[in-house]
């Protein structure tokens, strides 16, 4: 019995620390980008993993301004029980207003794209929640069971998340010079039954700002 009980540990231990992932993986890649061969992982100045890509012969200093496109959702939003039409469109708003801002710390914005500027496409591509990590003090014979059926009941908290997908482009050419894929965490809700709101992702944007204002310059 002890035995057993042993390998159930385990085995939700291995089930449940593996249903999070910090970066996007493959399967969740929406198509917005036309390739994602060349992108890697990367630790943001926050200390946060990205995957990203950089041109080699990327120079801001070559460019006049940037152009920042309205972002947009890759696909089409889907509104449900969780995430409504209007907090989609907040949470929209909220991420084109706080890219403006930083990408204009960088450079000068522009009206419109321009040979001899840069423009950047911006598409948000999942609003969800996922349950959180379980932490060690949780894997004991009692707690990880309890902590388990809580997970099948839709009782554990979850962490909130947004997928953006971007890629900065060198009008003259159109070429993208740097590529991101970003998976950002924001606040957490109670359960997987509760509604994601616009203060839960805004944490996320954020720190994905932060992250856009911190990047080195050349």
């Amino acid at each position: 019995m002890i035995i057993l009980l042993r390998f159930c540990v385990i085995a939700l231990f291995l089930t449940l620390t593996g249903c999070s992932s910090k970066v996007a993986e493959t399967n969740q890649y929406s198509g917005f980008l036309s390739d994602y061969s060349d992108l890697r992982s990367v630790e943001t100045t926050s200390g946060h993993q990205v995957l990203r890509w950089v041109s080699p012969d990327f120079r801001l200093s070559n460019y006049k301004d940037i152009y920042v496109s309205p972002v947009v959702y890759f696909p089409s939003p889907a509104p449900d029980s969780r995430v409504s039409a209007a907090t989609l469109e907040q949470i929209r708003l909220y991420t084109e207003q706080r890219l403006k801002s930083a990408v204009g710390t960088h450079k000068n914005l522009s009206n419109q794209p321009h040979a001899g500027g840069l423009m950047l496409r911006t598409a948000i591509t999942a609003v969800s929640a996922e349950n959180k990590d379980i932490q060690f003090y949780e894997v004991l014979p009692v707690t990880a069971i309890v902590a388990g059926t809580m997970t099948v009941t839709g009782k554990r908290s979850q962490n909130t998340f947004l997928f953006i997908e971007a890629a900065l482009i060198d009008v003259s050419t159109n070429k993208p010079v740097i590529k991101v894929v970003r998976k950002a965490y924001g606040g957490k809700v109670s359960n997987s039954e509760s509604q994601i709101t616009r203060d839960d992702i805004k944490s996320a944007i954020d720190t994905m700002v932060a992250d856009v204002v911190d990047f080195p310059g050349k």
